[in-house]
Formats: C-alpha cells, structure tokens, sequence
C-alpha cells in the first residue's frame, strides 16, 4: 500500500519523468510492471510520486525506455538515490512540506534565476531582514527562531550553484522591514554577495514601468540537464513547483525581458565617479545613503 502522506516534489517529479519516459517508449503498464516484478498499481503509484522506486528497479526502467547513460540519466538515478534526505529533515516539525522541499530542491540544482518585485529573496536576506520578515507572518518565537534559523541554513547553497541571477524591484529595496539598521545591514549584504563570481544582481527601478510588478515572484532552477528545470512560484496562500516545459519556457523569457529592462548589474569593483549611467549599485548606494 502506498503511504498515506503526501509526496514530494522531488517523488513527484521523478515519478512524472518516467511516465514521460515511458510514454515516449510507448510501453504499458502491464509490461512496466513486470519489468521491476511489481503490478500495475505500484507503477501508477510511482509514477504520481506516491511512492519511492528502488534503484535496481529504476536502472532498468531507464534502460529499457532508451534513457541513455549521462547527466539525465545520471540525475534521475541521484533523485531515486537521494530519498529527499538532508539537513531540512530537522525541521520537520516547524515547517510544511513546501519549504522543506524547497530547500531540497536547491540541493540539487546548478543554477537559479528569481525576481522579486517586493522582498528581497530569501537567499540573500540577512538574520535581521529574515526574521523582520518571517515575524509579519509567525508570532511563536520558538517558532520564529527556529523559520530564521532554516532560512539562514538554505543559504549555504549559494555558495554552489555554478550562477545565481536575482532581478529585484526597487519597491523591495525602499520598503522598510525592521528598522533602518536592518534596511542598511541588508542592502550591504546584496553589495557584499554580488562580489561573488557567479552571482549577478539586477534592480529593477520605478521608472521602467509596471512589468515587474505584474509578473509577480518566481524562481527557475536550473537541474543538470535543461529538461529536468522547475519552476517555483509563491501565492500569497500556497506555492507550488512545476515542470512543465511550456510554462519553464514562458518564464524564462520573462526573466530575460526583466534582466533587459533592469538596471545594469552591481558591479563592486567599479568606482562610482566612472559610471555614466545609473547602475544597480548607484541605485543601492543612494538608497542606503536616504537611510543615514
């Protein structure tokens, strides 16, 4: 029988892969099942992520849908492989299963580009920042601390990611969370991670418009290989993660008109005095210089 809780995103993922596989092999059910020694039903389980599929077993699914050996079959065996397990686990009894996924998602992928229209994203937020935020919506201060002290911990992967792209509205940058200490610690940091060779952060100012506001929050992971990208969206009363290619597609091309029509990336080792038109880091450095 399959568990009564409810899958992962990446139980779901890799369950909606094979049945993508399989369907391009054009092989049943039935044939499926008894390829792995089980029945019908433990396939549909699998394949709506409501169960975990063994590794010998999964091996030879890929093989016999033609997946050939490399990075895709290489991080579908790393999925099965994985049983989601990790540092995330010990918050199990805070948080849902939305944020834990989240961060084993970030786990295992090579890039992320996100825009924020409103806060700054929760990878790059200071303690301080992260639990102005965090607070707004979680009054338990056990609670709290322990929301601020995951948040901290995801951004260990940032370190690891091979880029990290981040387009930020300006309206996140003015709207004060916490007080102005907070504002200015929080600003320092987005100067002090862009210095990082593989990360680029973007403002978007007022004055281009209302495109940014109105394609709201998301974050497109990169896995190791394009056809296995996810998107995450937030909602203010849920979130959800999709791997749906078309809409992977319609999002990353919103991201590239956001990059075009943001500001030009912070550039630390540029002087101020030797920029002609207004950059990310202008923008940041006069808006922490209204905060004195």
């Amino acid at each position: 029988m399959p568990p009564r809780t409810a899958p992962t995103e990446r139980q779901r993922r890799l369950g909606a892969e094979l049945r993508k596989l399989r369907t391009r092999a054009r092989m049943s059910g039935d044939e499926v099942a008894a390829l792995i020694d089980a029945d019908r039903s433990r396939v549909s389980h699998i394949e709506a992520g409501r169960v975990d599929v063994p590794r010998n077993g999964l091996y030879k699914l890929l093989r016999a849908y033609g997946c050939e050996e490399g990075p895709t079959f290489e991080a579908l065996m790393a999925m099965a492989n994985d049983r989601g397990k990790g540092w995330w686990d010990q918050y199990k009894d805070v948080l849902g299963r939305r944020a834990l996924d989240l961060a084993e998602l970030e786990s295992r992928v090579v890039s992320v580009r996100t825009h924020e229209p409103s806060v700054i994203p929760g990878l790059l937020q200071t303690e301080g920042y992260a639990r102005a935020v965090i607070s707004s919506v979680e009054s338990d201060l056990e609670h709290l601390d322990r929301w601020v002290s995951f948040r901290l911990e995801r951004q260990r992967v940032l370190s690891g990611f091979q880029r990290f792209h981040a387009v930020i509205h300006e309206s996140a940058l003015r709207t004060w969370v916490g007080d102005a200490k907070v504002m200015r610690q929080q600003l320092l940091r987005l100067i002090e991670v862009a210095r990082l060779p593989h990360v680029t952060v973007q403002v978007f100012p007022f004055e281009m418009g209302p495109y940014s506001s109105h394609s709201r929050s998301f974050i497109l992971f990169g896995g190791a290989t394009p056809g296995l990208d996810t998107l995450y969206c937030e909602h203010p009363a849920s979130a959800e993660f999709s791997g749906d290619s078309h809409r992977i597609a319609q999002c990353a091309k919103m991201f590239e008109r956001l990059a075009s029509l943001a500001l030009a990336p912070i550039n630390p080792a540029a002087a101020p005095e030797t920029q002609e038109v207004q950059d990310s880091m202008s923008l940041i450095q006069h808006v922490l210089y209204e905060l004195r």
